[in-house]
This record gives C-alpha cells, sequence and structure tokens, in this order.
C-alpha cells in the first residue's frame, strides 16, 4: 500500500512528519512522493492564524478530488488543525476519513490499518485519536525531508509564554523540554548522515530546560552539541527577549560553529501593545537586549516578526513601531496582520481594528523593512562570505545557496558563478558583486 504525505506549517510541525515517516515506512507501508499514486494521503496540517487554517482546508479539499478520480481510499488529518478542530473536520469534511491530534502521532499506523480495514469492509465509521498532547512521546526516530545536508532538532514541544493573540499553549500544550542527553544522540546521528547545518527549534528555545533542570540551560546544550559532534553551522530559530541570558550571549559570541545569527520574534515595541498581548517584558527592555546583543557579537544578524492591527492598536503605536525598525534596522523582518482567533483572549478584546487597516499598515511596515534590506545588502557587494552550495540552476547556469545570515525557507538565497560544479552540502567562499531584491549574486574565490 502506497502512503502520501503532504506536511504544511513550520519546521516543528515537519519534524512530527518525519516521525511519523519512519513509523509508516517501519510497518511496511511504501511512501510516494505523488499524490495520484497514493491509497492513503496524510495531511499534516498547521492552525496557527486563518491563513494557515485556510490553506490546511484547501489542501485537504484538493485531496478529497483524489477519492472520487483516482484511486485515493482514505484521507487522514494530523497536526494542530486537526487537534484544534478535529470533531468539527469529521463534521463538516466528510471526505476525510481520520482525524489524529498532536498528541497521537504515534498511531498514525493504527489510523492507517483502521481507515484501510473499514474501507475494504465498506464501513463508514471513521478514526478519531486524540491522545494527551501533554504526556505524548517526544522525539523519535524519523526520515529526514529536508536535504542530506540540513536538518532541525526539535529541543521542546509547547509554550507556557501564553501571548494573548496566540492559540499554540491550547494546541500543543505545556511546554515541555526534551533531555539533553538525547537532544546530542541525536545531533550525532544527524552528523553521520552528512548534515552540516543544524537548524534548533522549538516554540521558545530560550526557555530549554527550565522544566528538567530548574534553570535556561540552552547554552549548555549548544556548548555540549558542540563538543559532542564536528557539525559546522549550528542556526538558532524562535528566542525570546525575556529569556536572552548572559551565558547564552557568550556561547553564540565565543563558539565560532553557534552561527551569529538568532530569530527572536518581537511582535512589538509600544509598551502598550506588549502590555495587551501579554508579551514578558516592555520596549525598553528589547532595547536594552538587542543593545548587549550587538555590542556583545558585533556581527549579529537578527531576524524578527511583527503583528500590526492588534486590538486597540493606535496610531501612535503604530508610528513608535515605525520609528523602531528605522532605528534598529533589522537584518530580516516579517510583518502579520493580526489574526483573530477563537480561544484566545484577545478574541474578545474591545476595538478591533479594521482589516484594511491592518492591511495597509502591514505594507507600509513591510516597504520600510525592503528599504532596510536593500541598503544592507548593498553593503555587502564587494565583501566575501561563506556559502553553503544548496544546488544548481542548469537553466540561469548559477549554483545558489545560502550565507550563515540566511535561514533555510524564510531568507534571501546567493546566486554563484563556480569555474566547475559544486556538490550540494559544499561550502565556498563567494565574492558577492550585486544584488537583486533580497538576494546576492557572485563568484567562488580561492584566496
Amino acid at each position: 500500500m502506497k502512503v502520501g504525505f503532504i506536511s504544511l506549517g513550520c519546521p516543528k510541525n515537519q519534524l512530527d512528519t518525519e516521525v511519523m515517516l519512519h513509523e509508516i515506512l517501519q510497518a511496511g507501508y511504501e511512501i510516494t512522493p505523488e499524490d495520484i499514486d497514493a491509497d492513503v494521503i496524510i495531511v499534516n496540517t498547521c492552525a496557527f492564524i486563518e491563513s494557515a487554517k485556510k490553506e490546511a482546508i484547501d489542501n485537504i479539499l484538493d485531496v478529497a478530488w483524489l477519492k472520487k478520480n483516482r484511486s485515493l481510499k482514505a484521507i487522514i488529518v494530523t497536526g494542530c488543525l486537526a487537534e484544534r478542530y478535529g470533531e468539527e473536520i469529521l463534521e463538516e469534511l466528510p471526505e476525510v476519513d481520520a482525524v489524529l491530534g498532536v498528541g497521537s502521532i504515534h498511531n498514525i499506523v493504527e489510523a492507517i490499518e483502521a481507515v484501510t480495514a473499514k474501507k475494504k469492509k465498506g464501513s463508514k465509521q471513521k478514526y478519531f485519536s486524540h491522545e494527551d498532547k501533554d504526556t505524548v512521546r517526544l522525539g523519535g526516530d524519523r526520515v529526514l525531508t529536508t536535504p542530506e545536508y540540513a536538518a532541525y532538532i526539535k529541543i521542546a514541544e509547547g509554550c507556557d509564554n501564553r501571548c494573548a493573540y496566540c492559540a499554540i499553549p491550547s494546541i500543543r500544550g505545556k511546554f515541555r523540554s526534551r533531555p539533553m542527553e538525547d537532544l546530542i544522540t541525536e545531533a550525532k546521528q544527524l552528523e553521520a548522515l552528512g548534515v552540516k547545518e543544524l537548524t534548533v527549534v522549538a516554540q521558545d528555545i530560550t526557555r530549554y530546560g527550565l522544566d528538567l533542570y530548574g534553570k535556561y540551560s540552552l547554552a549548555e546544550l549548544l556548548h555540549k552539541i558542540t563538543e559532542e559532534t564536528s557539525i559546522p553551522w549550528i542556526r538558532l530559530l524562535y528566542c525570546y527577549p525575556d529569556k536572552i541570558t548572559d551565558e547564552l550571549i557568550a556561547e553564540i559570541r565565543d563558539n565560532p560553529r553557534i552561527l551569529k545569527y538568532l530569530d527572536m520574534p518581537l511582535q512589538h515595541i509600544s509598551d502598550h501593545m506588549l502590555t495587551a498581548m501579554n508579551r514578558h517584558g516592555d520596549g525598553r527592555m528589547i532595547r536594552e537586549v538587542l543593545a548587549k546583543l550587538r555590542r556583545e557579537i558585533p556581527d549579529i544578524v537578527v531576524r524578527t516578526t511583527f503583528i500590526v492591527g492588534f486590538p486597540g492598536e493606535t496610531e501612535e503605536d503604530f508610528c513608535e513601531l515605525c520609528e523602531f525598525v528605522k532605528e534598529q534596522r533589522f537584518d530580516h523582518a516579517g510583518v502579520f496582520t493580526y489574526s483573530r482567533e477563537e480561544g484566545t483572549p484577545a478574541y474578545d478584546f474591545e476595538d478591533q481594528i479594521d482589516e484594511q487597516v491592518k492591511q495597509d499598515r502591514m505594507d507600509i511596515l513591510m516597504r520600510m523593512q525592503m528599504d532596510i534590506n536593500e541598503d544592507l545588502n548593498r553593503d555587502k557587494i564587494g565583501k566575501t562570505v561563506t556559502v553553503l552550495c544548496e544546488d544548481y540552476d542548469p537553466v540561469a547556469e548559477v549554483h545558489f545557496g545560502r550565507s550563515a545570515a540566511d535561514a533555510p525557507e524564510i531568507d534571501g538565497k546567493v546566486y554563484f558563478k563556480a569555474e566547475s560544479r559544486i556538490a550540494p552540502g559544499s561550502m565556498v567562499r563567494v565574492k558577492i558583486r550585486k544584488v537583486v531584491d533580497y538576494d546576492l549574486y557572485g563568484v567562488v574565490v580561492t584566496k
């Protein structure tokens, strides 16, 4: 029997997909990359904001066409949408045969067996598994869906921050760190597979260890991973400013294999908005953390995200945010309009902002950030950077990859010429000659 997979959402969700893929293969099923050939398709969904929910439903409906017109026998929905709206999916999407909440990823083989057995018997009964998300076994063997030279490692699950706009704590449960020894073992296994770039993820990696060891332990974990492996690049995603300790700053500064790159979602700078959002810390604290990072690690690359149009956001709040972005000149920044999510405190807040106002504010901030990015990239012309080669484009006749300043999937690329073909996963030195939008163009140098 052939099983197809559609994995949506963030890298954390992708890691759950990889665990399920391994368990499916161990059970003797064949994984097919072509949906049209599948007997069963699993859609691993995101449900963080409205656009993610819409994308998930659209994918389910697209797959449903295969049940009517091809050989597809069953559709299984997993992930955040399944956790958040499991019963509604079964009621409102009759094409779906099984739903597994986030605590049930290890029940995936059981679900496949159940839906296929019922199909053979002509039964219309559906499979629904909603195990406790706070006790599900973390980690596990997985099948990498990333290129062989790059991988993610999820060091914790869930979140305890309780931001007023965010449904993640109710979807993913309380924050739970994975034991340090398990993570070091996994890092060694990934190194043995040829991984050159290891990206550390969790909803909040800076909280790592507090539940297990009674203290923030990310710096210690990173130090041990670099002691126990030779992986050259280790990247950090999703740090929170109130938990960036002096020990973590020192580890990033002094450890040459920890990339000088932080993804630190800030969401706003106005104290009025930060309080309403239930963010930890105020605008002064955020500015102090940024100043300390740049003072201690002068070449630090900071990526962040902002939310505009949160209930009660005034023109004064938004102007303060714009001035902050101009002042800080972030290397990368994403801007989202506030998404009103059921079950979150902000859903019932007064002074909800008009959708057009949200969109206008997002457009203004993104144009501002685009200008900043263009200026920062132009400053790189004439400089030489190390690039992790990802592949070769035979049409454009150029290689492409990423520098240490660019995270997988979300940041820009470096396109470069070379005298001979460069293998994916190789690291080369590239002299930058021009900039086009968010991307850099250059040529390999040997000196």
